[in-house]
Parts: structure tokens; C-alpha cells; sequence
């Protein structure tokens, strides 16, 4: 395999834990709340998926209960900062440190065991062209259907009334709260989602992307995800975009070293995160001269 068909082949896998993540805290955001806890919630998603499908060999199974965990994980953050007034980075910095501690705990036995991936799909007839069909259009079931998830939320939070109301909500809650909407109810789900949607990216992580079970796996990404939000400008196509990006350059390494490039892989495993830095500092900047 060449680097580019290697790109192509990884690229989509790679972006779907963080754009997984990233689409979940951008619909939170859109409500008005900041959860600083993806990392923890990705953390225990991974870790309770991998036990599950290590167990019952059903991912179907280890999503649905990553996604039930995280959301629980998630709505202790909602209580404390919708119930109980807390402050929103303190929340979601203790969720996300428990979603960690509570991974390693429950991984410890498990530790580098390993277990069956999802078998690739490819696209009927786009499949058969040369180069691309066989990598980039050939995947496993969960990337197909995140991709129809993601347009299904761009066309919720664009072109219905609940995708108004959550925007309402996020933009002014005492005048949502006025006109008769449940801005707490509202809220809470939208956290509980956002929860959810950082299980099914643990869960991506661990038992397709890297079918094994190792601690501190998640490895940042929970951090980028919340980056993403921002550098997408809570668009749903921007994030798209930023994921993919990421994906790319979570590659780097690998695909120097197949062309053969000499560049200290330690170098090329930190240009993801290197690259959230640069972007936020750009954002930042923008948003200053704008202001």
C-alpha cells in the first residue's frame, strides 16, 4: 500500500472518534454550556465498550453501553452546573477526571488484550475505482453511518424548530426561559447527548480504530475534540472539515516513515496537538481584531 492509498484508507477512521466527540459538544455549546470533560467521557466509553465486546463479541452491544455510561457520566456534570449552580470548568474537569480514574479502574484487568475489529463496507460501484474506491470508499459500518448522523444534525440545528430552539436557548436562556421553553430540560438532554456521542467515539477508539485495550488510549483526544468545536466555529461542516484534518495529521507519523522521510517520529506525533495550539492562538487573534 502506498502512502497515499494509506491516507486515504485511515484518514475517515481516524477523524471518527473526534469528530464523534466534537459533534456531540458543539450541539452542549450551542445551549449555552462549556463540558471540559470529553477526555474522561471518551476514557470510560473505550473502556466499558472494550469490556463488553471482549465478553459478548458484539460491538453493537459495547457502543450502546459506552454511550448509556458516558451519558450518566454526563449528567452528573449537568446536575451540578444546571441544579446545582457549580462552576462550569470546575465540573467538567472533575467529570473529566473521574471518567479516567474510572477507566483505568475497570481497564486494569484488561490491559493489552485484544479483540475483532468490524468487517469494511464498500460503496457499490464507487468501491471498484481504482485507488480510492478500495480505501477511501471502503469502511466499516460506523463510519457510514456517522456521516448520515452528521447530516442529519446539520439539518436538525439548521432547518427545524428544535434546532432553533436549542439556539435560542444557547444565545439568550432568560428570553428562551420567558417565551415558555424548559431551558434546564433542554440543556440536561443536550449535555446527556453530548455524553453519549463521547461514548460512541471511546467506544470507536477501542474496539475498531485500535481493537485493544490499553490505559490512556484516548490519549488527548477528548481535548482536540473540544478544540475542533471551536476552530469549526460551531458549524457542523467546519468541524467535519477540522476532524479530517486531524485525521490526516494523526498519520503523519506512519506515513513519514513509509516514504521514508527523516523526521524524529516524536516530532510527527505531536503535530496534532501543535496544530491545535497554532489554531487557537489564530482564533484568538481574529476574534480580537474583531472585537
Amino acid at each position: 500500500m502506498s502512502a497515499l492509498e494509506f491516507l486515504l484508507a485511515g484518514t475517515l477512521a481516524a477523524a471518527l472518534p473526534l469528530l464523534l466527540a466534537a459533534l456531540g459538544e458543539m450541539v452542549v455549546e450551542k445551549t449555552g454550556l462549556l463540558n471540559l470533560g470529553l477526555e474522561g467521557m471518551m476514557a470510560i466509553g473505550a473502556a466499558i465498550a472494550f469490556i463488553c465486546v471482549y465478553h459478548t463479541d458484539a460491538h453493537s452491544l459495547g457502543f450502546l453501553a459506552a454511550a448509556l455510561v458516558s451519558a450518566v457520566l454526563a449528567l452528573i456534570f449537568a446536575a451540578l452546573v444546571i441544579v446545582v449552580q457549580a462552576n462550569q470548568v470546575a465540573a467538567g474537569l472533575a467529570v473529566g477526571v473521574l471518567g479516567l480514574g474510572l477507566s483505568a479502574l475497570f481497564g486494569k484487568s484488561y490491559e493489552s488484550q485484544t479483540i475483532s475489529g468490524l468487517e469494511e463496507i464498500g460503496l457499490p460501484v464507487l468501491s471498484q475505482i481504482p485507488v480510492v474506491g478500495p480505501t477511501l470508499l471502503t469502511q466499516d459500518i460506523v463510519v457510514w453511518l456517522t456521516l448520515l448522523g452528521t447530516v442529519g444534525l446539520w439539518y436538525m440545528l439548521n432547518k427545524t424548530k428544535l434546532g432553533l430552539i436549542i439556539t435560542a436557548v444557547g444565545e439568550s436562556a432568560e428570553a428562551a426561559r420567558a417565551i415558555g421553553y424548559p431551558v434546564g430540560l433542554i440543556r440536561t438532554i443536550a449535555v446527556a447527548f453530548g455524553g453519549a456521542m463521547c461514548g460512541l467515539a471511546g467506544a470507536y477508539a477501542s474496539t475498531v480504530y485500535t481493537p485493544l485495550w490499553a490505559d490512556g488510549m484516548i490519549a488527548g483526544r477528548g481535548w482536540i475534540a473540544l478544540a475542533l468545536v471551536v476552530f469549526g466555529t460551531w458549524r457542523t461542516g467546519r468541524v467535519v472539515f477540522g476532524a479530517i484534518l486531524f485525521g490526516v495529521l494523526s498519520l503523519g507519523e506512519l506515513t513519514a516513515q513509509a516514504i521514508g522521510v527523516a523526521i524524529p517520529s516524536q516530532v510527527l506525533a505531536s503535530l496534532p496537538y501543535i496544530v491545535t495550539i497554532l489554531m487557537l492562538v489564530a482564533i484568538s487573534r481574529h476574534q480580537t481584531r474583531v472585537g
